[in-house]
């Protein structure tokens, strides 16, 4: 088949995030299959019409030179605005058309214009979320998008239930993220730091729960606080850490990836997710991959990949409880064999994720679509 992926995202751009990379993953396993793949995606300065492993991206956007999708708002708003267009271009032998939910509004309503059977992939679903913080109703336009899909596939059961409360008419599989095999290579090891990993947004990542649990509790533990990754909002999250006056205790290391990614996991004491909102969690799962434990806030997708044993949880956005449980897991009398104990649970819960698998159960799901469509055509 023929699959036109409305992906947001490209995995290459600067800043990417999980969601861009699920897609990838499935995307190229989907080629390597034997079918055709093409990624429609926001553009950024460098952006070209081309193909990785097989999967074609094609930028969506204006064409303003080396300049083009410059920022957050220009890609966003170019792909919002060009990207009826653009399936109109590509969608002549599509058999399938796949529409990423994306922030801040989620859905376009995809299968209200794209004129060939539509399903959403949602990864981010949190537009109430961001109504609130920035005081624009964008939840209306996701409820509205939302309500336009009948079949959708989310990451995770929790967000399969709120899909299904706001489209009771909708059927809705899960199918997760998976993980690179490589984080199961590092031998287990107890660290000496406390890492986040993800996009650099004080409020929706929580790092601003994070800072002020850290500067409440790095006078009474060893290691540094490791911040890897970047964004619009790293500016906002370098003045919150300074006001604190705790920046000798913090080190900013930027984007990582590959064996980077994976020795800042394996090395870590422990790996905070203070997120107020998650749709998976794949930093959590990726940590436990490498044996390295997780402690989080007590929130319904969080719940999924770090069950008891493995992590721990506090009451959602408890900043005082992050702060209690932190001292506990870095300073308790038995910390080390804790931290070694959950870190090897973790790392055999995590091998059920095992990308192989979730593209097979996912071919399946858009194989089922088109049956359903072939056989209301007769």
């Amino acid at each position: 088949m023929h699959i036109l992926h409305l992906g947001f995202e490209h995995p290459h751009q600067p800043g990417a995030g999980g969601g861009s990379r699920r897609t990838h993953e499935i995307d190229r396993r989907l080629v390597a299959a034997g079918h055709r793949v093409t990624v429609l995606t926001t553009t950024f300065p460098g952006a070209r019409d081309a193909e990785h492993d097989g999967v074609r991206y094609v930028p969506v956007g204006p064409e303003v030179g080396v300049r083009r999708g410059a920022n957050r708002l220009t890609r966003l708003l170019g792909y919002v605005a060009g990207l009826p267009l653009a399936v109109r271009r590509h969608r002549r032998d599509a058999d399938l058309v796949v529409e990423d939910f994306f922030a801040p509004i989620s859905s376009m309503g995809a299968p209200r214009w794209t004129g060939r059977p539509t399903l959403g992939l949602v990864q981010w679903l949190h537009a109430r979320d961001k109504a609130r913080q920035y005081k624009v109703p964008v939840h209306r336009v996701e409820r509205w998008g939302v309500r336009s899909h009948r079949r959708m596939i989310a990451v995770s059961a929790g967000t399969a239930e709120r899909l299904r409360e706001m489209n009771p008419a909708a059927r809705v599989d899960v199918v997760g993220n998976g993980i690179d095999p490589a984080l199961f290579a590092p031998p287990p090891r107890v660290g000496r730091d406390v890492v986040f990993i993800g996009r650099l947004e004080l409020h929706g990542k929580g790092l601003d729960l994070l800072l002020d649990a850290w500067a409440a509790v790095c006078g009474e533990v060893e290691g540094d606080l490791v911040i890897a990754g970047g964004g619009p909002e790293e500016p906002r999250v370098r003045r919150h850490a300074e006001r604190l006056g705790v920046g000798d205790r913090i080190r900013f290391v930027g984007w990582c990836s590959g064996e980077d990614k994976t020795a800042l996991l394996a090395d870590a004491r422990l790996v905070v997710v203070p997120s107020r909102h998650e749709t998976f969690g794949l930093v959590a799962l990726e940590a436990l991959a490498a044996a390295t434990p997780v402690l989080a806030f007590d929130i319904p997708c969080l719940r999924e990949v770090v069950p008891e044993g493995v992590g721990w949880t506090v009451p959602a956005f408890d900043g005082d409880a992050l702060a209690a449980r932190l001292v506990d897991l870095l300073t308790g009398p038995d910390a080390d064999a804790t931290l070694a104990s959950a870190g090897e649970r973790g790392r055999e819960f995590a091998r059920a994720f095992d990308w192989d698998a979730l593209a097979a159960a996912q071919l399946a799901i858009f194989d089922e679509v088109l049956a359903e469509v072939a056989q209301a055509a007769k």
